[in-house]
């Protein structure tokens, strides 16, 4: 919005009002920003807050591999692979790599196993933004430079895998507390997560308080190249990242929101989900492997809770309440299992995906009104009196805003005339602009509340497509569209009946890429709260669709597919499976058809 729009809409409302409204998050339904982020680079902030029990703040490791000079952009800029291989090769802790093939050698491993590059970019002469998860140790790498990049997701996961049933902040956990999976602030012995990453390591004098407490010990043998190296890149660092100081966000802005999203049982599932698999495969999967089913797992997870936050909120702008747990669901979306190669299924998978990117069209203007109640409702006395919970979940928050909307509350009225109030101020002041006050003033027959026609004239004024593409932006993060070990692909097309009708869009597709494959059928062969799995295909295609909405031989819900469409889709899963060494099958009976894991899971899951 520009900024002549923005001082006419302060004048209307108030510039406090604004300050609040004026964003496209609402951190009581998604406790993340609606922006893009890398997917990456979640786990190495992930284990740093695990480890301290606070969010990050700088580190060194702009100005131990950086060049001296130069402003920080630049610096930046300058820090590639090339410059990180040659000051490792003059510590006494790798030898061998004095010569400029040597150099050469050892930038290339740090690029394949370690470091990566901006915009995935190839090539030792780039800037390097990213560190690969391979090790606990690179929690002591600040990249990227600022953990605000990652748009709070890495604070949205602990909250949910530390489960804590009280209170605003995640807090350091009880040690006496042995139920506690992902302990907090406690080192690595007492966290699942991060003892499946922290290979070799000792630690010395306080765990919490002495950033450099931890120390690498050179005679363990269990560690690969990929980890040795991160280990060797950490340490030179001296010390792990401060802790975060940002005096514009308050005295508080270190500490770890325990904010969970709305849709409770799709965190709770993904959180029981990491649990269970780390448990079972952290020692027995190869490492490489191990990490890529992992950030499946956290693709999977982090795309269910947006789906279901999503439906979450559709049904609360029609009826006024969050829906009950049991009624909670992700979208049903159909998957294409031949990864693009079958057309009919790639266009299938994409007619399912288009219908949910038309759902989240509404979306943008549902939070704006959830923030424009929230801002009023916190400023009524009677309503501050009641004391409502938001956190850990705010579903008893959002159910007062739908009774305010609802008129079920006895400070409704008051808050829709206020509301009302504020939206003919703003009509008033954009009356040349005919769409907008157009939908702040309604029809004479509209007898909507008046905060939808203000949501959507303060979201026609802010700009809705520059949310949606934020939006989406961050829907293709958590999809990591495109990756290896990612849940989605993404191509452009061109549409239209004839010249001067054809326009280039993006069409996005769910599928099933060789990572999330492994991941999910080993996570299906884990033993669940009711005893074993039943490892046959029928099970697993019923474990895709009950849990996480993946249609594979069933078409979803109001979508019509043919039966030759779908059992082709279902043959190519099969056949995928076999490839990957995960099916077996004795005879073309359905129930005879069992998933074999390559791994083997460790017990006490």
């Amino acid at each position: 919005m520009a900024q002549a729009d923005r001082e006419i809409v302060e004048n209307a409302l108030s510039p406090d009002m604004v300050e609040e409204v004026w964003t496209g998050n609402y951190d009581k339904v998604l406790p993340v920003a609606l922006q893009q982020f890398e997917i990456s680079a979640i786990l190495p902030a992930i284990f740093y807050m695990f480890r301290y029990g606070h969010r990050r703040g700088p580190g060194e490791f702009l100005a131990t591999y950086g060049p001296r000079t130069g402003t920080p952009a630049r610096k930046r800029r300058q820090t590639t692979v090339d410059r990180i291989a040659a000051k490792l090769a003059e510590t006494d802790e790798l030898t061998g790599f004095d010569g400029e093939v040597e150099k050469a050698v050892l930038g290339d491993l740090l690029l394949c196993f370690c470091l990566e590059n901006v915009r995935h970019g190839l090539g030792r002469d780039k800037q390097v933004q990213r560190v690969a998860p391979t090790h606990y140790m690179t929690s002591w790498i600040d990249l990227p430079r600022n953990v605000s990049d990652l748009r709070y997701v890495p604070e949205m996961i602990v909250a949910m895998l530390a489960n804590r049933r009280t209170g605003d902040y995640v807090t350091k956990s009880e040690t006496t507390d042995r139920a506690v999976h992902f302990s907090v602030a406690n080192g690595y012995e007492d966290n699942v997560l991060l003892r499946a990453f922290s290979q070799g390591l000792t630690h010395r004098g306080d765990v919490r308080a002495d950033l450099a407490s931890d120390r690498f010990d050179d005679r363990h043998e269990a560690v690969g190249l990929d980890q040795l190296l991160t280990i060797r890149l950490a340490l030179q660092l001296g010390a792990a990242p401060t802790k975060l100081r940002a005096p514009r966000q308050g005295p508080d802005a270190h500490r770890i929101s325990n904010q969970r999203p709305i849709a409770e049982v799709a965190g709770r599932r993904f959180s029981d989900d990491i649990r269970r698999f780390v448990r079972s495969y952290a020692d027995s999967a190869p490492r490489q492997v191990f990490v890529d089913m992992l950030e499946s797992c956290i693709t999977i997870g982090l795309t269910t809770i947006v789906t279901s936050t999503v439906d979450v909120l559709s049904r609360w702008a029609a009826a006024g309440s969050v829906p009950a747990r049991e009624t909670q669901h992700p979208a049903p979306l159909f998957v294409d299992c031949s990864n693009g190669a079958d057309r009919r299924l790639r266009l299938r998978a994409e007619q399912s995906t288009d219908d949910l990117m038309r759902r989240l069209e509404r979306i943008p203007v549902i939070l704006m009104a959830l923030r424009l109640l929230d801002y009023e409702a916190r400023s009524r006395p009677r309503i501050k009196r009641e004391e409502v919970a938001t956190r850990p979940y705010a579903t008893a928050w959002l159910n007062l805003l739908g009774d305010l909307v609802h008129h079920r509350h006895a400070e409704a009225q008051r808050v829709a005339f206020a509301i009302e109030d504020k939206a003919e101020k703003l009509a008033e002041k954009v009356a040349d602009q005919d769409d907008v006050a157009g939908v702040l003033l309604g029809d004479a027959d509209d007898q909507r509340h008046a905060v939808w026609r203000l949501a959507g004239g303060l979201m026609a004024l802010k700009g809705a497509g520059d949310f949606q593409k934020k939006f989406i932006g961050m829907v293709d993060s958590i999809l990591a569209v495109g990756r290896p070990n990612g849940l989605a692909d993404k191509r452009t097309t061109t549409r239209g009946s004839g010249p001067g009708t054809r326009r280039r869009r993006e069409v996005r597709a769910l599928v099933f890429t060789d990572s999330v494959l492994d991941y999910l059928a080993h996570l299906h062969l884990l033993p669940g709260p009711k005893g074993g799995a039943d490892a046959n295909i029928v099970s697993f295609l019923d474990f895709l669709r009950e849990d996480y909405g993946f249609h594979v031989d069933t078409a979803p819900p109001g979508m019509t597919i043919s039966n030759e469409v779908l059992g082709r889709n279902r043959a190519a899963l099969e056949r995928r499976l076999r490839d990957l060494g995960l099916l077996i099958g004795v005879n073309d009976a359905e129930r005879m058809k069992r998933l074999t894991p390559r791994f083997e899971a460790a017990g006490g899951i």
